[in-house]
């Protein structure tokens, strides 16, 4: 019998006002998975109520106090990991190696918070000796989340964990292709002894939950991980509620690598910063600029690599799983199609994968493509598959200006052995993560996010604590 899931509101699990429920697809092998409840704006209010309800509550426990709750979710998330994992893999179809490490790292992102919540402190600020003014951090209250399918749980963590750490109250919208495991984390939660309404989850297509959720009067604040046309929406929207927002969107990263990189290191790495997670990474190194001098070699490489890259979730580690949904299956063909007619030379990929395992699947090879022009759409726009491009130049300032000339900042890489050159290079690209001779470092504790359209704000690291703060300056005439 095909599991039905309800929404969780208010510390239970809800059925959906509409009474009607979507279904989630295994992109491995096009079975269903679950029946995922098809929220409404009526749901949307419920939930909004409940966490406004449960937000002074949650505030008012001590910072230490909601570190330990955080601790405890973070442990039953670990307790958890396997089935978890498995939620994961079956709805996005990401390989099991890669969902067990994401849920590891969405514990971490609640260890990691839980043990920052008493770290927000105030300040005093002197003005005289008869005047006490000082600054106070506090939570907006209600905060919205939406979240997509390339990352289900580890995404929701990446911004409920800080949102409830310094005391804000959560609805959580995730993506109505993968809500099991965040539903799960609701209960856990709830389990743990968060108190009712603290963390609510509500589930359904955009139009119908996350525009509801954002233009809810009860909402204060809103995290949003997607597209840029999504993320605009969301923004037109807050600035007629004079409402901040972090928006986590798209990227058409650069990864320049250099004639003096050690090339061995390079190639497998600049693969997996564009095919990692099917090239369904926002931060993906998509856009491979290669000096001129070593283009060749490097090119028959990585190709190389390409290749022989293991596809099928019955592989093991690192290896290329489905695309998520038929949706973006259907984009991805869709610009190897544009990219035959503009004229790229595909040098490995450029076509749905085949064979046993993968015919009822979702699977695209891994794709490499030169010769390409900078109005190429291959060159120009976001992907969200496992395909790069690579691009020749010849000098240093070459490199930066083709690395810059894209409307996103997000991600970056330079490949080189001169660390003056590395660091030279970094300060150069408008981006807001450079990684060196790396590429794809997951640690939570270094802040990401973006520059241009790329979006607004900052997850991961301590930066993101005070994105879901408010500040409150008090001066006091004494007598």
């Amino acid at each position: 019998m095909t599991r039905q899931a309800d929404m969780f509101i208010n510390g239970q699990s809800a059925a959906p006002s509409s009474g009607e429920y979507l279904d989630s697809e295994n992109p491995a092998d096009g079975s269903i998975v679950a029946k995922v409840a098809r929220g409404t704006q009526q749901d949307v209010d419920k939930a909004a109520r409940a966490a406004q309800a449960a937000s002074e509550v949650w505030a008012d426990i001590s910072p230490f106090e909601r570190g330990k709750l955080m601790e405890k979710l973070a442990v039953a998330i670990e307790q958890n990991l396997e089935p978890l994992a498995q939620l994961d893999s079956r709805e996005m179809g990401n390989p099991i190696g890669l969902a067990r490490l994401a849920i590891q790292g969405s514990a971490d992102y609640f260890h990691y918070y839980g043990g920052l919540a008493t770290s927000v402190l105030g300040d005093t600020i002197p003005i005289t000796s008869d005047k006490l003014v000082y600054n106070r951090y506090e939570p907006y209250g209600v905060v919205g989340v939406i979240t997509p399918w390339n990352g289900p749980l580890n995404q929701a963590c990446r911004s409920c964990a800080p949102a409830l750490a310094v005391g804000n109250s959560v609805v959580l919208k995730p993506s109505e292709y993968t809500s099991l495991s965040s539903l799960e984390l609701a209960k856990l939660a709830t389990e743990v002894g968060f108190p009712d309404g603290v963390f609510n989850v509500v589930t359904g297509l955009g139009n119908e939950v996350g525009a509801p959720l954002v233009e809810h009067p009860l909402v204060e604040k809103v995290a949003f991980t997607g597209s840029v046309a999504t993320g605009q929406a969301i923004a037109e929207i807050a600035a007629k509620k004079v409402m901040p927002v972090t928006l986590e969107l798209g990227g058409k990263s650069p990864n320049i690598v250099f004639e003096d990189a050690n090339l061995e290191a390079a190639a497998p790495m600049v693969l997996f910063g564009f095919v990692a997670n099917t090239g369904q990474i926002c931060t993906s190194g998509t856009r491979v600029l290669v000096q001129r001098s070593i283009f060749d070699q490097f090119s028959a490489m990585i190709a190389e690599a390409a290749n022989h890259f293991p596809i099928g979730l019955d592989k093991e580690f690192p290896t290329l799983g489905p695309m998520a949904n038929r949706m973006q299956f259907e984009k991805v063909l869709g610009f190897f199609e544009s990219a035959k007619q503009q004229g790229a030379t595909c040098l490995a990929g450029g076509e749905q994968a085949t064979g046993p395992g993968l015919d009822q699947g979702l699977y695209i090879k891994p794709t490499i493509y030169t010769d390409v022009t900078p109005d190429m759409r291959v060159v120009r726009e976001e992907i969200f598959g496992p395909v790069g491009v690579l691009i020749p130049f010849d000098t240093e300032e070459e490199a930066i200006q083709i690395a810059n000339d894209t409307e996103y900042g997000l991600s970056s890489g330079v490949w080189t052995q001169n660390a003056s050159r590395a660091h030279r290079v970094a300060a150069k690209i408008k981006a807001g993560t450079v990684y060196i001779n790396t590429y794809h470092d997951f640690s939570i504790e270094a802040p990401m996010g973006g520059y241009k359209k790329s979006g607004l704000g900052r997850e991961k690291g301590v930066a993101a604590l005070h994105d879901y703060l408010q500040l409150k300056n008090v001066t006091m005439q004494l007598i």
